[in-house]
């Protein structure tokens, strides 16, 4: 473990932290949807990096581990404070099991936010996305942002399978009217 750097090792993870605060910080923020509890999930993030700061300089998989560690940090977070939500959300009817939950019919095209620039198109969804309840968002940006498996969700949010899709299916339902808000048609969106 190293904890002193030298001026020029200083500078270059100074560099390294400018380089991808951006995109630490929104991953933790989506997953949260908490800026101030993003920015802390965030300063651990680069604490953790200075630490092994040796390895990731020349390392071309620094985003990719960047990234890894954000979602980590950030979903055990989550898991900290799940209890609060996790008696009403784990419910489901009875006699339904993990086969039971039906697969999303439906995804937002990109042309539906191609008349707006990705900086407004980032705010937008990221705006949506903090209006709904914890459950869904955290299931939507695993699967929309960090590309991980209805499985892999499972697994890391200790959930069973037929949660994470119902979660996932209702999170877009719950989007729908969010975007239109913004001026997206339905029918835009099922095109």
């Amino acid at each position: 473990m190293q904890t002193q750097l030298t001026e020029s090792e200083s500078a270059e993870f100074t560099t390294f932290m400018r380089d991808y605060q951006d995109m630490v910080f929104s991953t933790a923020a989506r997953l949260v949807g908490d800026d101030a509890q993003a920015e802390d999930i965030a300063q651990e993030v680069f604490i953790r990096a200075f630490e092994h700061f040796a390895d990731l300089r020349s390392s071309p998989m620094a985003g990719g581990w960047l990234k890894t560690v954000t979602r980590n940090l950030a979903i055990n977070h989550l898991n900290r404070y799940r209890k609060r939500w996790r008696l009403f959300s784990e419910l489901h009817a009875p006699g339904t099991d993990e086969g039971d939950a039906p697969e999303i019919e439906w995804e937002v095209p990109d042309a539906v936010l191609a008349g707006l620039g990705a900086e407004e198109r980032a705010a937008v969804v990221d705006a949506a996305l903090r209006q709904l309840p914890e459950h869904q968002r955290v299931a939507l940006v695993l699967y929309h942002f960090e590309d991980l498996s209805y499985l892999q969700i499972a697994a890391h949010l200790r959930v069973s399978l037929a949660k994470v899709k119902t979660d996932i299916k209702r999170g877009r339902a719950a989007l729908l009217p969010l975007l239109q808000r913004h001026g997206m048609t339905r029918d835009g969106l099922e095109a």
